[in-house]
């Protein structure tokens, strides 16, 4: 085994580079997978563009597919040289917030640090992949806690398909399980990169009947088609606010999904929302957001807003493969393009400027 690995690391805001760094050391909970498959997602973006804060030198990336190098030595039911994926949110299921049925914000482990409160809770520290600790874009990483988030690859799915559920597939989902969709439902998904692509997905498989989606991109309204769109619209070519509430006979949708994170798409999905209606927010935020009086009802529209945070951990990972496995859906479409790590830096500028009909990059170390 090398002492050595290639790390895509944070430099400073607009740098993103590879770089030689250390193998980490395994502690007992602990698993070191060999990265066979990666991907850039959004939020590395906002990293990248110094919008989300992570530390210098910090190697990011959090959606990791590959095999088990070495396992530590408390981990069990796993064997070396078995094919796994990890969730981008890597709780410690015995904590506080994941018994309180909240294991995103996971934070005991910085207890020890004391940067976090005695009892662990704090706001997406479950996200540790290339936030709190080093990430999956390098050829190995460190996975914490192992026995409750590393998850064994069914026979017969490519890296490519289940590269989607670390992250992409369980933050789409989750925003259509959030916005509490029931059998017979109209819902409007607003966005269609990636994660709104895998919500307009979930809120077909949760029974949905009329899903109307919006983006500014074609390509990603005729992909959003065969994700289970029943109605695209093109908001540079129409009023999407007026056009859904013409669609829906003036009632609005049941439960809106935003899956970018600006003010206008926040704004549009709770202005498209009946009343009693459920908004379930995915974006990731970079400044404040302004709620319209009219669109909440002066706060009198038994609106529902949830936010969410990736599910993590062994179970969410089986239950996102088992879809996969079923044939219900095929994620591996959304890899349009691969790159070597090696040529990562390309990739971040291919991504961060979504040319080429971009919607996710494989990377793969080797």
């Amino acid at each position: 085994m090398p002492v050595m690995m290639k790390a895509a690391v944070f430099v400073e805001p607009g740098r993103i580079e590879l770089a030689d760094k250390p193998l980490p050391d395994v502690g007992p909970n602990d698993a070191l997978m060999r990265i066979t498959t990666t991907t850039i997602c959004g939020t590395d973006i906002h990293i990248l563009k110094g919008e989300y804060p992570v530390a210098k030198g910090l190697t990011v990336g959090h959606e990791p597919v590959g095999i088990i190098e070495k396992l530590g030595s408390a981990v069990a039911g796993y064997r070396e040289g078995q094919r796994v994926i990890a969730g981008a949110i890597c709780p410690n299921f015995n904590s506080y917030a994941a018994m309180d049925g909240n294991p995103s914000q996971d934070g005991s482990y910085l207890i020890p640090k004391g940067l976090c409160g005695p009892h662990g809770y704090k706001a997406t520290a479950g996200w540790r992949f290339g936030n709190l600790i080093d990430g999956t874009q390098a050829e190995y990483v460190l996975v914490p806690d192992a026995q409750a988030n590393l998850a064994p690859i069914p026979d017969g799915l490519t890296d490519e398909q289940v590269l989607m559920c670390p992250d992409i597939m369980s933050t789409g989902f989750k925003g259509a399980e959030n916005a509490n969709i029931k059998i017979g439902d109209t819902v409007a998904v607003f966005a269609q990169g990636p994660i709104g692509l895998c919500a307009t997905a979930g809120a077909r498989l949760l029974g949905a009947t009329t899903i109307i989606v919006v983006d500014g991109n074609d390509q990603r309204l005729a992909v959003a088609r065969r994700m289970g769109a029943d109605v695209t619209l093109n908001f540079k070519q129409c009023d999407v606010v007026d056009e859904i509430m013409k669609l829906t006979g003036g009632r609005g949708v049941d439960a809106s999904i935003e899956a970018l994170g600006t003010q206008a798409t926040f704004e549009s999905s709770l202005r498209v929302l009946k009343p009693g209606g459920t908004l379930s927010s995915l974006g990731v935020y970079s400044s404040d957001l302004s709620i319209p009086l009219s669109a909440f009802a002066a706060g009198l529209g038994d609106h529902k807003i949830y936010t969410a945070l990736c599910p993590g951990g062994k179970e969410r990972m089986r239950r996102l493969m088992n879809v996969l496995a079923s044939g219900r859906l095929d994620l591996g479409t959304l890899v349009t393009h691969h790159y070597k790590l090696d040529d990562i830096v390309a990739a971040y500028e291919l991504f961060a400027n979504q040319r080429d009909g971009v919607l996710k990059v494989a990377i793969k170390p080797n």
